[in-house]
């Protein structure tokens, strides 16, 4: 080596004689980093952190879904209690109680069980006594008469009056279905279903009435008509006598 070398490498710095010697220190500690920085992650804890995020996702997704079903329960069972928005009991009573007017109106021969025997009693009489006057027996007939067109005309008012209450029937009975089909919950349709029954109730007893008076009427129409016969018979036993005004 001449002096120029010398003098060269006596002015480097120390180890820079050396530079393979540095390089590997330095490729070492990238490669320690660089294994260090991979340690860090762990692809299995990753895994297993996002199956866990997603049970409880998973958790919280079926809480929401229990939520909205409770509350679909709750406005069902809220609806199930409502009521319905109608009532029909007031056109059912009033009809119900026209008819009864009606009924109360009876002349002659009236619908209670004492008042009936009463009057029955003294418009027909089992026997007439022979003191009896013809005036007296034409009275008696004019009553029975009496009685009978006032059963008959009573029977054709009730006649009218239910089929009045029949049409007026056509229309709440729409109402009633139409409320049935539309109500939300199982109250309103219970409720809906009561009325019809009431309906129906009604018209029965409204059927019932009208045959009450339509027997009333008949009866005493046959009864005017036994009575007759038992009339007819006092009056041939009166105009003959006894008899002894033929003797001599």
């Amino acid at each position: 080596m001449n002096r120029n070398a010398k003098g060269l490498g006596a002015k480097l710095p120390v180890g820079f004689g050396r530079k393979p010697a540095y390089i590997a220190v330095l490729l070492a500690g990238l490669s320690t980093s660089v294994q260090a920085q991979w340690a860090v992650f762990d692809a299995a804890n990753y895994s297993q952190n996002i199956m866990t995020a997603a049970r409880e996702l998973q958790q919280i997704t079926n809480q929401i879904q229990s939520l909205q079903n409770e509350a679909v329960m709750l406005q069902n069972m809220a609806k199930n209690l409502q009521n319905l928005n109608m009532s029909s009991l007031g056109q059912i009573t009033s009809a119900l109680n026209q008819i009864n007017a009606l009924m109360n109106q009876a002349n002659g021969i009236a619908f209670t069980v004492s008042a009936t025997n009463t009057a029955f009693q003294q418009s027909y009489p089992g026997s007439y006594p022979a003191s009896e006057t013809t005036a007296q027996a034409v009275a008696e007939a004019q009553t029975r008469w009496q009685n009978s067109m006032s059963a008959y005309q009573q029977t054709m008012q009730v006649q009218a009056q239910v089929d009045q209450n029949v049409q007026a029937d056509a229309a709440t009975l729409t109402d009633l279905v139409n409320a049935s089909q539309g109500a939300a919950g199982a109250l309103e349709a219970q409720q809906a279903t009561n009325q019809l029954l009431a309906l129906l109730i009604k018209q029965e007893m409204q059927i019932e009435t009208l045959m009450a008076a339509q027997y009333r009427a008949t009866a005493v129409g046959q009864a005017n008509q036994s009575q007759g016969q038992l009339t007819s018979q006092a009056a041939s036993t009166r105009f003959l006598g006894s008899g002894t005004a033929y003797t001599q």
